[in-house]
């Protein structure tokens, strides 16, 4: 079978810096370890009921366990503007008693006025950005005073609609023409693009992977916003891959840090420029990703981690049958680092590069 996709020699060389970075973090990840237990308790918080209001001791409410994925690692929760999303809340009082309103992630600025907190579906802002939900708390009684709490995790991702693209073009970023558009097949189109600002760059989509790991690394460097098709099956899978070969290793997941993305979201622009790539790249969809692991911890990229790799997306293939998709493994001397490529295209596909 053909290749599915390869790095360009731009996109394998930008993440080298960051890996050596992570290798340092690796090689003292006791010291990390005992960092990360903090973050782990809020992702993995004891488990919740399924109904999204439930009642609990202590005054706070938090999104529950259905609003991290399956892998319960996502901290994006996307949506388009002015739709209506399911965001999973546990309170400790009545719902009646509250309102809710969006924050924008980056200065804190309320983005909505506040409404009432009906069902788990709540309205999403009508301008695409990031946000946190806030929640304010009426007074219930004679000595109670009102007061807003903050739902930190997960991040609300609203996207630029699809039909915003014009001549292959958003907002002055060059992303280009699907195939999917000249053959007029909509549903196979993304649904949006998130809007990347520098400061965006380092926003965790993840509890392993950041929104810089998906930008596509192409001649546009200096252009901002960038655009970024992203979607949440593909983080839901690949957080699961990575728990899976720590599992395979007897370690957390939190102890590999040693893992880069080589390339996430590809615009069909550049994606035509990438030697060998597929015609219909799933990059250009949003839901592949090149990924390297030390899965064997020897400090090291090698054959034997991409084999290891393989056989962690075949058991979360088994274990979720709904993620399923294409995995290639490329360890050809072409490449300088072996890689693996994982996506959630909705069936099986498999290839060596």
């Amino acid at each position: 079978m053909p290749a599915e996709t390869r790095p360009t020699s731009a996109e394998q060389n930008l993440p080298r810096k960051r890996r050596a970075a992570r290798y340092a973090i690796w090689a003292s990840r006791t010291v990390f370890g005992a960092a990360a237990l903090g973050a782990m308790q809020f992702v993995h918080a004891p488990p919740v009921p399924r109904a999204p209001f439930a009642q609990f001791v202590g005054p706070s409410a938090w999104a529950s366990g259905d609003a991290f994925g399956t892998s319960r690692g996502l901290k994006l929760r996307f949506t388009l503007p002015g739709q209506q999303v399911e965001f999973p809340l546990a309170v400790a009082e009545d719902p009646t008693g509250l309102t809710y309103q969006w924050v924008s992630a980056s200065d804190n600025e309320p983005a909505t006025a506040p409404l009432p907190v009906v069902g788990a579906a709540l309205t999403a802002p009508p301008r695409a950005g990031f946000y946190q939900l806030q929640l304010n708390h009426r007074p219930t009684g004679d000595s109670a005073a009102a007061h807003s709490e903050r739902v930190s995790q997960p991040t609300l991702a609203v996207m630029v609609p699809f039909a915003e693209k014009s001549a292959g073009v958003l907002n002055g970023y060059r992303i280009g023409t699907y195939l999917a558009e000249r053959f007029g097949h909509q549903s196979e189109e993304p649904q949006g693009f998130l809007e990347v600002q520098p400061g965006d760059v380092s926003l965790s989509v993840s509890k392993h992977f950041h929104l810089g790991d998906f930008i596509t690394h192409d001649a546009q460097a200096e252009v901002w916003p960038k655009y970024v098709a992203l979607n949440p099956r593909l983080l839901d899978k690949l957080e699961l891959v990575v728990a899976q070969v720590a599992k395979m290793r007897g370690l957390a997941p939190d102890s590999l840090t040693a893992l880069d993305v080589h390339s996430g979201f590809r615009t069909p622009a550049h994606n035509a420029q990438v030697q060998r790539a597929a015609r219909d790249s799933r990059h250009q969809y949003g839901d592949a990703a090149d990924i390297v692991i030390d899965a064997d911890g020897d400090g090291k990229i090698t054959r034997a981690d991409s084999k290891i790799i393989a056989n962690a997306v075949d058991s979360v293939e088994d274990e979720h049958p709904d993620l399923i998709g294409g995995m290639g493994i490329y360890t050809s001397s072409r490449y300088r680092t072996p890689y693996v490529h994982i996506d959630a295209r909705g069936r099986r596909s498999r290839w060596r590069g």
